[in-house]
C-alpha cells in the first residue's frame, strides 16, 4: 500500500474529545500533495495517527452547512 501524505494547512476547532486525548477536529488538509479541502476526522494527539474522516471542498461544506441548519431547526 502506498503511503499516505498529509499536511494540516490550518486547524479551525475541536468539535469533541475522547479518553486517551483523540479528537474530532474540523481542519484545512492537503492529502498526498493535492488541493486542500475540508477535513473531519478523529485525530490523536500531535495528528501523528487519524482515524476515518470524510473531506469536503468547499462547496460540499456549504451544502452540509445549509442542510445541517435545516435538521437542527426541524428536529424529528
Amino acid at each position: 500500500m502506498a503511503d499516505i501524505t498529509y499536511d494540516v494547512l490550518k486547524h479551525y476547532g475541536v468539535i469533541s474529545e475522547e479518553r486517551g486525548g483523540w479528537k474530532k477536529e474540523i481542519n484545512l488538509v492537503s492529502w498526498n500533495g493535492k488541493n486542500p479541502k475540508i477535513d473531519i476526522r478523529d485525530w490523536a494527539p500531535g495528528h501523528e495517527k487519524m482515524g476515518k474522516g470524510i473531506t469536503l471542498t468547499q462547496e460540499e461544506a456549504a451544502a452540509l452547512q445549509d442542510l445541517l441548519a435545516v435538521a437542527l431547526e426541524k428536529p424529528e
